[in-house]
């Protein structure tokens, strides 16, 4: 769609600073967990 203003790219890698990372998880009856990484800085 033209009018959809994503920058998104199928199927091919691009490179790019990663700063922060966050990794969703779902269970059965209700148990969630959030992971969230930040790289170290000196």
């Amino acid at each position: 769609d033209p009018d959809c203003d994503l920058d998104y790219i199928p199927h091919t890698p691009r490179r790019g600073v990663v700063k922060v990372a966050l990794s969703n998880s779902f269970g059965f009856g209700g148990h969630n967990s959030c992971l969230v990484f930040k790289r170290y800085e000196v």
